[in-house]
Parts: structure tokens; C-alpha cells; sequence
């Protein structure tokens, strides 16, 4: 039986997929005006990706859009990342100022949730996840592959190590090369949804060949999906107003 993840009254790991709506503005003021214009938006998370941000190496700065993000964004779920140029990211930072950064987010009691990269090193990423968890913010473990889709035992396999590793929710995006692929992150999805997690994760194949796996997480086990509003984090994000409406018909029709 896989454990609910609740943070703020969302239940992530229940019912119809999550929707995660990500800023990715340059300047504190874009961010902010952002923020502010989700108000009325259909989601269930905000991802801030402090790696867009132009100040988004500094602690201080970060913890000051982070201060004013959660007056923004009032009892909506803030989740941040700071995704790194290896991982697809806009910006490169070295692993122990990419640990000291989450580790003040964690600190700073105004994000809920925290993206790490799994394959940072394990001491870093354990450092991370314990401070965190200090502070009672949830860990997003995640790993991406802008150049492949794995096989679908090492797709599973990298799950598998960021429950191990003390991640709340695994995630796992992978670049599909044709649509076998796709098929292969979902049969992986079921795989690990099935016969090894305890906990939610995510799953996505991205561009346009993969858009199919952000929809059925409901269908195959992933418990949260990227809606864009304006600019996109990833390729093949949908307007999360749309996504939001075909995640409504798929749960109605099971």
C-alpha cells in the first residue's frame, strides 16, 4: 500500500494526479508578478526553479524571493528547485553549494517541498534530505535524462535508490527517441508502482512524443504531472489549464 504524501491539504499519491505549475522567471519582481497571477489558475503546487533566477546561487537572495513567494502563493504548496545544467538546468554549481542552498530553503520555513538530485553523491544528497526532513519539508528525489530513455530495469532501478535514499516522492523524467520509449517509462512506472513502492512517485517521457505519460498517471502510477502557464520548464508541458481538463475525463472514464 502506498503511504499519502500531504503537505498543506494536498494528498499527493491519491485520486486524480497533481498539478504542478513551475515558475521560471529571470528577476525577483517577474517571479513575484507570476506568483501572483497563478491566483486564479487550476493547480494543485507551485515549483519556483530558482535555477531561472539571476541570482539563483545566493542563498540570501533565494531565501528573500522565498519570504515573498509564500505571501504570494498563501496555503498553495511551494516546491523548489534548483535543477543544475547536468540535469537540464539553466545554471552549473558546485555539489556543496548546491547542498548548502536546499539545506537553507529547507531552513527558511517558507518552501514545503525540495527537488534533490539524486545523483549529486550520496553524502550530499543524505546531508540534504536529513536537514530537510528536520524541518519537516518533503524531498522530491529526482533524476533526469534530457538524451535517452533508459531500460525500463534501470528506470526502476533509479526509483528504487531514491526511496532508499529517504526521498518522499522519486521522480524520474527521461527523453524519449520514439514512442517505444514512452512505453518503456510507463511499463517502468507500473513496475515500480506495483511491486516496489511505498511511497508516491513521479514519472514523465518528455517532448511532444511523450506528452501521453503526463496524462494517464492515474492509469500507470505516476501522482503528479507538469501544467505550464506561459513559459514551459521542460518540453512538452501542457497548458495546465488543458491538462487540468483531460486529467478530469480520464478520472471520470475509470
Amino acid at each position: 500500500m502506498t503511504d499519502i504524501v500531504e503537505v498543506r491539504g494536498v494528498r499527493i499519491g491519491e485520486g486524480i494526479p497533481k498539478i504542478i505549475v513551475p515558475i521560471v522567471e529571470v528577476t525577483r519582481k517577474e517571479i513575484i508578478r507570476k506568483a501572483e497571477s497563478l491566483a486564479e489558475v487550476r493547480k494543485d503546487i507551485v515549483e519556483w526553479r530558482a535555477d531561472w533566477f539571476e541570482e539563483g546561487s545566493d542563498p540570501v537572495a533565494v531565501e528573500k524571493v522565498l519570504r515573498e513567494l509564500r505571501g504570494a502563493l498563501g496555503n498553495t504548496p511551494l516546491l523548489f528547485t534548483f535543477r543544475t545544467l547536468r540535469e537540464g538546468g539553466e545554471k552549473a554549481i558546485e555539489p556543496e553549494d548546491y547542498a548548502a542552498l536546499n539545506i537553507s530553503a529547507a531552513k527558511s520555513g517558507f518552501a514545503d517541498l525540495i527537488d534533490v538530485e539524486i545523483f549529486t553523491g550520496d553524502e550530499i544528497v543524505r546531508e540534504i534530505i536529513e536537514s530537510a526532513h528536520k524541518e519537516g519539508v518533503k524531498i522530491v528525489g529526482s533524476s533526469h535524462d534530457f538524451d535517452r530513455t533508459p531500460e525500463k530495469d534501470e528506470i526502476v532501478g533509479r526509483l528504487r535508490k531514491m526511496q532508499q535514499m529517504g526521498a518522499d516522492i522519486p521522480k524520474i523524467a527521461v527523453m524519449p527517441q520514439n514512442r517505444k520509449d514512452v512505453l518503456t517509462l510507463l511499463l517502468a512506472t507500473e513496475e515500480m508502482t506495483a511491486e516496489f513502492a511505498d511511497r508516491p512517485i513521479i514519472t514523465m517521457s518528455m517532448s511532444g512524443t511523450g506528452l501521453i505519460s503526463r496524462l494517464c498517471g492515474e492509469v500507470f502510477g505516476s501522482s503528479c504531472t507538469f501544467g505550464a502557464v506561459g513559459k514551459v520548464s521542460a518540453p512538452g508541458q501542457m497548458n495546465a489549464e488543458d491538462l487540468d481538463t483531460v486529467l478530469e475525463l480520464i478520472h471520470k472514464g475509470l
